[in-house]
C-alpha cells in the first residue's frame, strides 16, 4: 500500500492478445476521424464566412452609385484574413487526416485485400507521431492549397468588382451617360483617400500577382491519398 502511495498509480495496461489491439485499433481510428471531421468542420465554416463575406460587399458595392469603391478593398482584406484563418485550421486537421490514412492504408485496407504488401513499420510511424505531433505542411503550403481550392475564386470575383465599380459611369457619382469611362477617369475613380489611383492599381495588381504564385508555389498534392484531397 505504501509502495504504491509513493510510487504513484499504476500505469493503465496495454492490450495484449490479438483482440484486446484490433479493439484498441478500431477506438483509436474511430477517435481520430471525430478529430479530422471537427477541424474540417472548422475550414468549412471559414470557408462559408468568406463567401458571406464576398455576396454582402458585392452587394453594396454595386447596388448604389454612392458606395465607395473602397468596400470591395476592404472585402479583398477580410477574405485574405480569412484565408489566413483557414491555412492555421488546415494545418492541423492534415495532422489528423494523416493519421486516419495511414491506419486506413496500411491496416485497414489489408483486411479487405490480403494479397497486398503490408508495410511493417506504418505503426512505429503512427507512435512517434503520437509521441511528438508536428505539423506536416507549413503554412504557405495550406495557404496555397485552399487558395486553389475556393479563395482564388472569391479574389477573382471581387478583383471583377472592383474593375467594373471604377470603369462604368453607371456605378460612380456622375452625371455622365457613357457606359465606359475613359482611361483618365478610370485611374481617377480607382483613388483611395490620399493614395493616387494609379499607386491603387499599382498595389492591387502586386497583390493578385503575390496570389498567383502563391497558388502555382505548392503543386497539388499527390501520393497514398489519391485523387481525394482537401
Amino acid at each position: 500500500m505504501d509502495d504504491k502511495v509513493a510510487g504513484g498509480p499504476d500505469p493503465p495496461p496495454l492490450p495484449g492478445a490479438a483482440a484486446e489491439r484490433v479493439n484498441t485499433l478500431a477506438h483509436f481510428h474511430r477517435a481520430e476521424i471525430a478529430r479530422m471531421a471537427g477541424w474540417r468542420d472548422r475550414i468549412d465554416r471559414t470557408t462559408n464566412w468568406a463567401i458571406t463575406v464576398v455576396a454582402a460587399m458585392l452587394s453594396v458595392s454595386l447596388s448604389t452609385p454612392s458606395a465607395h469603391h473602397g468596400v470591395l478593398l476592404f472585402a479583398m482584406l477580410l477574405v485574405w484574413l480569412l484565408l489566413w484563418i483557414e491555412a492555421r485550421r488546415y494545418r492541423f486537421f492534415d495532422v489528423y487526416r494523416a493519421r486516419v490514412r495511414l491506419m486506413e492504408r496500411h491496416y485497414f485496407a489489408e483486411v479487405f485485400d490480403r494479397g497486398a504488401t503490408l508495410h511493417a513499420t506504418w505503426g512505429r510511424s503512427l507512435a512517434e507521431d503520437l509521441r511528438a505531433p508536428r505539423f506536416r505542411i507549413g503554412r504557405r503550403a495550406a495557404m496555397s492549397r485552399r487558395l486553389r481550392r475556393n479563395y482564388i475564386w472569391m479574389f477573382l470575383i471581387l478583383l471583377l468588382a472592383w474593375v467594373l465599380k471604377i470603369s462604368s459611369s453607371k456605378l460612380q457619382q456622375s452625371d455622365r451617360t457613357d457606359v465606359l469611362q475613359s482611361l483618365d477617369d478610370v485611374v481617377a475613380n480607382a483613388s483611395l483617400g490620399p493614395l493616387p489611383g494609379w499607386l491603387v492599381m499599382a498595389l492591387l495588381a502586386a497583390f493578385y500577382l503575390w496570389l498567383t504564385w502563391l497558388s502555382l508555389s505548392v503543386g497539388p498534392k499527390r501520393g497514398d491519398d489519391g485523387d481525394v484531397h482537401v
